[in-house]
């Protein structure tokens, strides 16, 4: 059919299912998105095509019974073979020979998203970083004027129980000037030198494995031997990936099988804040723990924000920073039984 050769040829994912979402049609786009022949996807129903959707599945299943057709955007996908993608869906009624169908259009906007996510993020940390900098400068002289005073009145009181109270005055000066200091960032430039990142990765393993014998979470590394040596502030990469480990190992604690993976590539000619750059280590940090609540996946790297009770928040906005000073970038992709931070860190072999 004329119909069917130019749907064939649609870059778009479309699905043709029955009432009761069994599919009876798959474009090439289809099949290969999916990784499954049509024969294959067509012994499946719908809901089986994915690990992990954000769509309503109630509201499609009522879509042909309704003959409402309807479009949900930034739908977070993820297949049977764990490809995570976000996509706009399109579900319409329509009739063919077999009946009542359902028309479904997939279009994948990863790199629509990702563009336009990658400009938000550094848009909005550039204005909260002046935001929290001119604040916290604000509440550092004050602050060093109340411990001041505090010193002085230690001095001149006789009374222990006095000056137990203007001890306490500057042990929480203190430990608000730690706050402001760590709420201001890396206050150095990087200390560039040649660096190894599967070394820095093997002291982050050994590190998190000493602080806890008895944990039963398990190391997989996947690394790949090609990547060279490369100009880097080691301490500051070490931070920045020993923050997002942490984290990592802090969400598998409640869990039975927790495994964080290490993945390492090499990637030619990626894109990063607008540069292109012809080598980039691609390092992936990834755990199988609940995931990130969805409530706060947009605004993860912002300071302040954290699911810890005893959390401050700036673990992944200091990670984010030292990243950014080695010109690299850090994106996160989260659902259910899987989060994934992956670091870019342009290659210079300049030492």
């Amino acid at each position: 059919m004329f119909s069917e050769s130019i749907v064939n040829n649609i870059s778009s994912c479309i699905l043709i299912t029955n009432a009761e979402l069994k599919i009876i049609y798959a474009n090439p786009a289809a099949e290969n998105f999916f990784k499954l022949s049509v024969r294959r996807l067509q012994e499946l129903n719908f809901a089986q095509l994915f690990r992990y959707s954000s769509f309503d599945l109630e509201r499609v299943q009522q879509a042909v019974p309704t003959q409402q057709s309807f479009t949900e955007t930034e739908v977070s996908l993820v297949t049977m073979d764990e490809h995570h993608t976000m996509a706009e869906m399109t579900f319409t009624p329509i009739k063919t020979h077999d009946g009542a169908s359902l028309l479904i259009e997939i279009h994948t906007i990863d790199q629509i998203k990702k563009v336009s996510q990658e400009s938000f993020v550094q848009s909005q940390m550039l204005a909260s970083r002046d935001l929290i900098r001119g604040l916290a400068h604000e509440i550092k002289n004050p602050l060093g004027g109340i411990r001041g005073a505090a010193q002085l009145l230690d001095k001149m009181l006789d009374d222990q129980g006095l000056k137990e109270c203007t001890q306490v005055i500057i042990s929480q000066s203190d430990r608000l000037r730690n706050l402001v200091d760590r709420l201001l960032g890396p206050n150095k430039l990087p200390q560039r030198g040649m660096g190894n990142i599967h070394k820095i990765l093997e002291q982050i393993r050994r590190l998190i494995e000493l602080e806890d014998e008895n944990s039963n979470i398990n190391f997989v590394r996947d690394y790949d031997p090609s990547i060279p040596d490369f100009n880097m502030d080691e301490e500051q990469v070490y931070q920045a990936l020993l923050n997002v480990v942490r984290n990592a190992y802090q969400a598998l604690q409640n869990q039975e099988h927790g495994k964080i993976t290490f993945q390492t590539r090499i990637a030619n000619q990626e894109t990063i804040h607008g540069q292109r750059h012809k080598l980039t280590a691609i390092i992936k940090i990834i755990d199988n723990g609940p995931g990130i609540p969805e409530n706060i996946r947009d605004t993860l790297f912002y300071p302040m924000i954290t699911t810890k009770s005893d959390g401050t928040g700036l673990g992944l906005s200091i990670s984010q920073t030292l990243i950014n000073q080695h010109r690299g970038r850090i994106h996160c992709e989260s659902w259910p039984g899987r989060t994934e931070f992956t670091v870019y860190l342009p290659i210079d072999l300049r030492n």
